[in-house]
């Protein structure tokens, strides 16, 4: 293990230089200008991303803007003081407000009460995928039926049948966690992996069905085959896209944490060399209050292990007997 943990750390950055969901080269100047109380930034980067039909982008930084909306709420707030019907805008309320509502003992009322929100950011931009996805999470934490999530996918995917965000919100409804089984998640997931375009990041919604399985309640168990078959489709995902790219790393983040609990810890360790510098909470947050140390800390296990089962070999290149 000595000898070759250390050879195992080539290709990943130092601990300090791993950064915990760090944002694009896009996103990082309206941040920045965010901080300084200016939200002109933010509202060009949203409207490009609109205007452009980048509905992925779109959904990734939607999160990170209200998630720094909900720490300076003023912020958001003068932006909708100066233009009320910005589509944009509105969005962001609706998912700032959806959010605290899920993080609230009173969930089920609190979310119930937002849900104008909702309907306001869709009829804002009528094209966008986004607030569907905002009312699918909503679906889910407001005990909606069947009947009501079978609606809201519905207008989801007329709008972008593609689309990630949208497919990864029904998959938690459909998880045995909340209202399906284990069954019909990976049901789910497979058959829209199965439909969707090639590089699509809906390739890796079986390895986040795997997720839901290893993290879940009883009940069904999926062959371990089934396991496997999600984890290879999303590492064959994951090689169409360079390495260090922020915009497949919750996937590769994720593939990781579902590699771990296979066991395959050479694959985990290929993962971590292409996920870089770009640690995401998700999954790691599910399982620690400190996502980055959780991440650090077993990208230093999985070293161990391969390094572990890599066999020492003699001067003449012959592999030792022996136990190790």
């Amino acid at each position: 293990m000595i000898t070759h943990t250390s050879r195992l750390a080539d290709g990943l950055p130092a601990d300090d230089e791993v950064l915990l969901d760090a944002p694009d080269d896009r996103l990082a100047p309206a941040l920045v200008a965010a901080g300084a109380g200016d939200y002109g930034p933010a509202a060009k980067l949203l409207a490009a991303t609109r205007e452009a039909a980048e509905w992925e982008n779109r959904d990734r930084y939607t999160l990170h803007l209200a998630a720094f909306a909900r720490q300076r709420p003023e912020w958001l707030e003068f932006w909708q003081a100066a233009a009320p019907n910005d589509p944009d805008a509105l969005l962001l309320k609706a998912e700032t407000e959806v959010r605290r509502g899920w993080e609230s003992p009173a969930r089920v009322e609190l979310l119930r009460e937002v849900a104008p929100l909702i309907t306001a950011a869709a009829e804002g931009e009528p094209r966008d995928p986004v607030p569907w996805r905002l009312a699918l999470d909503h679906a889910r934490g407001s005990n909606a039926p069947h009947t009501a999530f079978e609606r809201l996918w519905t207008e989801a995917v007329r709008r972008s049948p593609h689309h990630y965000g949208c497919h990864a919100a029904a998959l938690q409804y459909l998880s045995a966690s909340w209202y399906g089984s284990h069954r019909e998640c990976f049901d789910f997931a497979e058959r829209a992996a199965a439909d969707t375009l090639p590089g699509s990041l809906i390739q890796a919604l079986p390895v986040r069905a795997a997720f839901a399985y290893l993290q879940g309640p009883g009940g069904t168990v999926i062959p371990r085959e089934r396991l496997d078959a999600a984890a290879d489709r999303a590492i064959a995902l994951s090689a169409t896209y360079a390495p260090a790219d922020p915009y497949p790393a919750e996937v590769r983040n994720l593939l990781t944490y579902v590699l771990i609990r296979l066991e395959r810890w050479t694959d985990a360790l290929d993962q971590l060399r292409l996920i870089g510098p770009h640690a995401t909470s998700f999954p790691w947050d599910r399982i620690s209050d400190d996502p980055l140390g959780q991440f650090l800390e077993l990208r230093d296990g999985i070293r161990l292990e391969v390094a572990a089962a890599t066999p020492l070999r003699s001067r003449t290149g012959r592999r030792r007997s022996g136990p190790r």
